[in-house]
């Protein structure tokens, strides 16, 4: 095999690597981006809910053992909402950088 043969085939290979590894990368991402968007009604809900009116009614009800013993109440401590919120903002932050770095690659 010719010498400029076997750096045409090696090209080829790494490039067909690179097309594999770009579109299983996209095709995440669009499942990520699907999934974001089905939450976005939840994640509002969380960030009106938390520190409003009703979540500090719901604390104090249940400092005083007004809710069932088996509840779930996650919500209703400070650092879980806010650490689930700014999670979704980082994200969101990061999806912005990647999405820029993307479109400045191509």
């Amino acid at each position: 095999m010719a010498k400029g043969n076997q750096a045409r085939i090696e090209r080829i290979q790494a490039m067909e690597e690179a097309l594999n590894v770009s579109r299983e990368a996209a095709d995440q991402l669009s499942e990520a981006i699907a999934a974001q968007v089905d939450a976005l009604d939840s994640l509002r809900q969380l960030s009106a809910y938390y520190g409003s009116q009703e979540w500090y009614k719901d604390r104090e009800a249940d400092e005083r053992g007004a809710l069932p013993e088996g509840l779930a109440r996650g919500v209703l401590g400070e650092d879980l909402p806010y650490e689930a919120l700014m999670s979704a903002r980082e994200s969101a932050l990061a999806a912005l950088e990647v999405a820029t770095a993307t479109l400045r690659a191509l």
